[in-house]
């Protein structure tokens, strides 16, 4: 069983910046892409980031690019997403996930992701 756990949200000001953080367990973290999305106050999920397996390849939704940074260190199962320049619309629940095996690189699809954290609520006040 896959388990991702989510943490680092919490409540900045505009054009501040936060770390999330997701560790999972239940797989060899190496060997699967991740990804984070992310779900505003009465709005859909959306996706944010994605990095690859070897993380030479990340993807950024072009509302945070430049501005958000995901890494990851698969030595400690962990995948970081840097959020700085934050805005008022960056509000919402944020969370990882990963994707099957046999895909090397991220997606922009959710359904492309099969098991998902219990997401980290970032507020940004104006």
């Amino acid at each position: 069983q896959v388990q991702l756990v989510e943490s680092g949200g919490g409540l900045v000001q505009a054009g501040g910046s936060l770390r999330l953080s997701c560790v999972a367990s239940g797989r060899i973290f190496g060997t699967y892409v991740m990804g984070w999305f992310r779900q505003p106050p009465g709005k859909e999920r959306e996706f944010v980031a994605s990095i690859s397996k070897n993380a030479a390849i990340p993807e950024y939704a072009d509302s945070v690019k430049d501005r958000f940074t995901i890494a990851r260190d698969n030595a400690k199962n962990t995948v970081y997403l840097r959020m700085d320049s934050l805005k008022p619309e960056d509000t919402a629940v944020y969370y990882c996930a990963t994707r099957p095996q046999q895909y090397t690189l991220g997606s922009r699809s959710i359904g492309a992701y099969d098991y998902w954290g219990q997401g980290t609520l970032v507020t940004v006040s104006s």
